[in-house]
């Protein structure tokens, strides 16, 4: 068995470790491949590339972009050019939509009571805003026991605090992925079940399934890899790791038999 990791979030997103303690779990898994994928920004990678690379990890530039049509309808971009101006106006803008929505959920929040403002979730992030890390303030407050807690309480459809999704559409975030040279994967395809149309996505440019997930069980990866194999589509494996205290997988890696490794190195990294 070999591991690997192409789904890993740190503190330039909504992770709660900086990029290099990332790749050094990451590292502490003898992983044969890893990706740092940060929610709409890059900030990240190349710190994360450096470690890796030190501790003899092979390395993948990444990012996670989220789609309007789903809260859980996520691609993920490897080997994207960190510099394609295409792609940082894009990742700048829908930051910027991220952000009017952490606006919104916190305006909602205040309506229905709740003691939250916008600066002390500011605080609390970097440069990319999330649902997050209002989770993260409402569990500062003694309102929530995690992360998990404070979603299903104040932050998912019907509760008080919850904001549809706003920003690119599949396609276009496909498409700025594939502009800048990089192949677009479905995340966690487990959680957008309820919606897929694999005919459409593979139309739009999409290049692979994530099948091998955190959650996923053996026979929801079995579909997917069929999918896959229908589709023409790469398969990747990734973790969602998010760090200590996160709530969001306690390791980094999913184990993998060799042959699916060489597979996964061959197809995506091109080693």
């Amino acid at each position: 068995m070999r591991v690997v990791d192409l789904h890993t979030h740190s503190s330039c997103s909504d992770g709660t470790s900086s990029p290099s303690d990332v790749a050094r779990q990451v590292a502490k898994r003898r992983a044969a491949l890893f990706a740092l994928t940060d929610h709409d920004s890059v900030e990240g990678v190349e710190e994360a590339g450096r470690t890796a690379e030190s501790l003899g990890v092979a390395f993948v530039t990444g990012v996670e972009i989220s789609a309007r049509e789903h809260d859980h309808l996520h691609i993920l971009g490897y080997h994207i050019d960190l510099e394609n101006p295409a792609l940082r106006a894009f990742l700048e803008k829908h930051r910027g939509s991220r952000r009017e929505r952490v606006r919104k959920c916190v305006e909602a929040l205040s309506r229905a009571g709740v003691p939250v403002t916008f600066e002390e979730v500011c605080a609390l992030a970097g440069k990319t805003l999330s649902r997050a890390h209002i989770a993260d303030l409402l569990r500062s407050k003694g309102l929530a026991s995690s992360r998990q807690t404070a979603f299903s309480k104040f932050l998912v459809p019907g509760m008080p605090g919850y904001v549809p999704p706003q920003g690119a559409s599949f396609e276009e975030a496909v498409s700025v992925i594939r502009g800048a040279g990089g192949l677009a994967v479905l995340a966690h395809p487990g959680a957008v079940r309820d919606i897929w149309d694999f005919p459409r996505w593979v139309s739009a440019g999409l290049g692979g399934l994530e099948a091998y997930y955190a959650t996923h069980t053996v026979t929801l990866t079995r579909e997917l890899l069929d999918i896959a194999s229908r589709y023409g589509l790469a398969v990747t494996a990734g973790s969602d790791y998010h760090g200590p205290k996160s709530g969001r997988s306690k390791n980094t890696g999913i184990a993998l038999a060799d042959e699916d490794c060489e597979l996964m190195l061959r197809s995506v990294a091109g080693i």
